[in-house]
């Protein structure tokens, strides 16, 4: 099975516009998640999908490559499906997300090996167990109104019942997760089958994901079930930019780990 990693990019983010091309640490946020996906051991090919020329011409110029994708995509799986085309002989499509720098590379092998253990697992996805400061940071997000991460809870069967940026499940206060009660942090990182994203496509826009402002909640409503592989943190948190204020919170974990 060939497996192409797609990085969705767009510069017109409402909570933090030109989010590709922040600096961390000196260079580009997109290069650093490109690096991070280049590191991933069975991947055929890696791929930054973007609307903009600005972040085309920064890939172009750290040595990467760029698929040009329409305006019009709503979110990043429509980004990876508008690649579809022109990446003929993948089987499987990676959505690794572009301000998701800290996911390790062994979490995508993990993925990418899962998926072809489970031929008819059509959707995949990664969640950790939140740490007690991983926890921390998600609690405060969610304190200071700032939306952060997301989070998930599974079925018996590991698939994922509903995704939410509200923390699932509640807990009472004072409790922190544990393994009687784990709170699933999930990543930005899917893998698709071609037929699950040609119906992603078709089938439009719905209401959860509008709301809650998650693309993934659409496979749920057209019935696909997205597989979650729940695996544990690194030894660091896993943050991802989704506000202004992550990026020295990012940089202070590049630092502690000895990067750059």
């Amino acid at each position: 099975m060939s497996a192409a990693i797609v990085i969705p990019a767009r510069y017109a983010s409402s909570r933090f516009p030109g989010k590709p091309l922040t600096e961390i640490h000196g260079q580009p946020l997109i290069r650093w998640s490109y690096d991070a996906a280049s590191a991933v051991e069975g991947a055929a090919s890696v791929y930054v999908a973007t609307d903009d020329e600005r972040i085309a011409q920064a890939v172009e110029n750290f040595g990467g490559q760029s698929l040009m994708t329409p305006e019009s995509c709503a979110n990043g799986t429509e980004r990876v499906a508008a690649c579809l085309d022109r990446l003929p002989d993948a089987d499987l499509l990676v959505n690794f997300q572009g301000d998701a720098l800290l996911t390790p590379p062994a979490f995508v092998q993990a993925l990418i090996a899962h998926m072809q253990a489970n031929p008819d697992a059509q959707v995949g996805t990664i969640a950790v167990r939140c740490s007690a400061e991983t926890f921390r940071h998600l609690a405060e997000d969610a304190a200071q109104g700032r939306v952060g991460g997301t989070t998930t809870v599974l079925d018996g069967a590991g698939n994922a019942l509903y995704f939410s940026k509200r923390i699932l499940p509640y807990l009472p206060a004072g409790r922190m997760p544990d393994a009687d009660m784990p709170v699933l942090l999930h990543l930005g990182l899917y893998a698709y089958r071609r037929p699950a994203l040609e119906r992603y496509v078709a089938m439009g826009t719905t209401m959860l994901e509008t709301v809650e402002g998650l693309e993934q909640l659409r496979f749920l409503v057209a019935g696909v079930p997205v597989a979650v592989l729940a695996l544990e943190e690194q030894g660091y948190p896993i943050v991802e930019v989704n506000n202004p204020s992550d990026v020295a919170l990012v940089e202070g974990i590049l630092s502690q780990r000895g990067l750059p």
